[in-house]
């Protein structure tokens, strides 16, 4: 039976609004939760109190003395010394080297651990350097419970993948995450929370599930307005046509939520967008022919011939620094290929969302800054919105309409920023990285607004819910030089990339001489051999220990799990000295 970690009785909190209000909820070993709700709503807050960061106004939070608790906050901290410092203290190097689990951390979320890594000063790191730093001292920690605020931010799809992969080996740890990546919550929850109305409701499950519980919890208590069920509809549709193996995890009756959707159309209308989209952009969209895409002396995409065309729904993925960026600004015409050319068609009119926000007037209302641009925007099909409509679309409502644009956060100026672009009516739209800080609800109705767009739609994205939501092809840039299409979308691109990998290891390992290579492999099997020698004696002890507690639960619970790891490390480590000690035999 799991214990509890962290135990929460009627307890309430308020800033200018009431964020909860007398909630009782627990955490238990090994719980994976996922905290969703709108931005403002309380999520951080709640993360904050259950971590003993804040103080609830009232209410009680127990947390278990033995526990061991480490939270990952969204706001920037301050640390002297190095990386290696904030990271694994005063260890020596051999010390938390000698771990296979340490150094997979670091590879995953540092891509190695040299010292032009290691040695750089903390305080000089960007936000999402410290971020990927703070992770790691959480994940080398030996702790029972991490809380994760926004854990995805600033890591691309690898390092997204990678932390999924890890977190749902280490079942032993219990989980809490506040985060808008929807793909992570479903590879990681075992249950959703949702923060709202001073509530927070349960829902078993990913959130693919919690989709499919909302949706059924709507339809029995009819307590959801048209435009929520209509939105919560269509994300159905899309979770049964687009990603039926999402929906294995809810341990509902289901049969009644797929009511809702039984005559749904699929969420866009493809040959309907299609013939809108020719008839606005003519045969000719995009041609490039020969291109070459460089920053500096380094060469990205060595010759490249691409025809984007009418309708096409494209999303560009890449590792960080393989040149999404420049490539989306190449296709904006704000950035020129270093060779060849890319012709434009006559109708192409192009919008690009860069990752910069652009600077507005601070006295501006949001209404006014968007009815600058226009008064309303065609979507196609006789279908058009008045700029307060597409404001309302995007999580502007009435009051937020009116707000003035400096006082805004980061988030709302990017929905904004948004906003405007999309009432100058594009037919061509270069989304880069559009759904930075934007919470669950929102992705969800730029989704929808996403599905009526009449053009061309290319999108850069670590969001992978969002890029499969969106895009119908895909394209990869896996730092070979070229522009990869990706017929199976984003597992294919993570496949080729582990092979790029292994073959570059294949590539090294060969340059070396065959003597080299047996003193290399020699002197890793003398220390293994030493790791392997400590880990016997420990284990030896561990089993003393264990016989002369034989009447104490509670030590023998924590003796049994000490033993299991010193077990599991020397099984890992015999089974390396064994491949090593091959290498030398043949």
């Amino acid at each position: 039976m799991p214990r509890n970690l962290i135990s929460v009785e009627k307890f309430s909190k308020s800033f200018d609004e009431v964020l909860v209000k007398e909630v009782s909820l627990g955490v238990a070993e090994g719980q994976r939760i996922g905290i969703v709700g709108r931005n403002g709503g309380g999520k951080s807050t709640l993360l904050k109190i259950l971590a003993g960061v804040d103080s609830p106004d009232s209410g009680r939070i127990t947390r278990a003395n033995w526990a061991r608790i480490g939270i990952l906050q969204q706001a920037d901290s301050s640390s002297p010394g190095s990386v290696r410092d904030f990271v694994v203290g005063s260890k020596k190097t051999h010390e938390w080297a000698s771990d296979a689990g340490v150094r997979e951390i670091f590879a995953g979320l540092f891509g190695g651990f040299s010292s032009e890594i290691l040695d750089r000063a903390y305080n000089s790191l960007s936000g999402g350097e410290k971020r990927r730093v703070g992770l790691a001292k959480l994940l080398i920690e030996p702790l029972d419970l991490i809380l994760l605020d926004e854990p995805t931010n600033h890591l691309d799809i690898e390092g997204v993948a990678w932390l999924a992969k890890h977190l749902r080996k280490r079942r032993e740890l219990a989980v809490l995450v506040v985060t808008h990546d929807r793909w992570f919550l479903d590879e990681i929850a075992d249950e959703i929370w949702e923060v709202v109305g001073g509530e927070v409701l349960t829902y078993e499950g990913g959130y693919s599930a919690y989709v499919l519980s909302k949706a059924e919890r709507a339809r029995q208590q009819a307590a959801e307005d048209a435009r929520r069920n209509n939105l919560i509809r269509k994300e159905l549709a899309w979770l049964r046509r687009g990603a039926p193996a999402r929906t294995s995890k809810p341990k509902f009756r289901v049969d009644a939520a797929n009511q809702l959707i039984a005559t749904e159309p699929p969420p866009r209308d493809t040959s309907e967008l299609l013939n809108f989209a020719a008839n606005r952009l003519g045969n000719m969209v995009l041609e490039i022919h020969h291109a070459k895409l460089t920053i500096g002396e380094n060469t990205l995409i060595d010759s490249l011939n691409w025809n984007i065309a009418p309708g096409d729904r494209i999303g560009i993925i890449g590792f960080n620094g393989s040149g999404k960026t420049t490539l989306m600004r190449a296709l904006a015409s704000e950035y020129r290929f270093a060779a060849g050319k890319m012709q434009v068609g006559v109708t192409v009119k192009r919008a690009f969302l860069s990752q910069h926000l652009e600077e507005l007037d601070p006295s501006w209302r949001v209404l006014e800054a968007v009815e600058r641009v226009a008064l309303h925007v065609e979507l196609g099909g006789g279908r058009e919105l008045t700029a307060s409509q597409l404001c309302e679309r995007l999580g502007f409502d009435f009051g937020g309409q009116q707000r003035m644009i400096r006082d805004l956060s980061g988030g709302e100026k990017r929905r904004l920023q948004l906003t405007r672009l999309l009432m100058t009516s594009p037919n061509v739209l270069l989304l880069d990285e559009p759904t930075n800080d934007f919470d669950v609800e929102t992705l969800a109705a730029l989704e929808d607004l996403l599905d009526s767009f009449a053009g061309v739609l290319i999108v850069i994205s670590h969001d992978r819910y969002f890029l499969e939501r969106t895009c119908d092809r895909f394209f990869g840039l896996l730092g070979d030089e070229e522009l990869r299409d990706l017929p199976r979308g984003i597992d294919e691109y993570l496949e080729r990339r582990d092979d790029f990998f292994a073959k570059q290891v294949v590539v090294e390992k060969k340059s070396i001489s065959g003597a080299a290579q047996e003193r290399l492999v020699k002197k890793e099997i003398a220390r293994l051999e030493k790791q392997l020698e400590k880990l016997v004696a420990e284990e030896v002890e561990l089993r003393k220990a264990e016989a002369d507690s034989a009447l104490d639960y509670e030590a023998l619970v924590e003796i049994g799990k000490k033993l299991q790891e010193v077990v599991s490390r020397r099984e890992k480590l015999e089974s390396e000295w064994l491949e090593l000690s091959e290498q030398i035999t043949r």
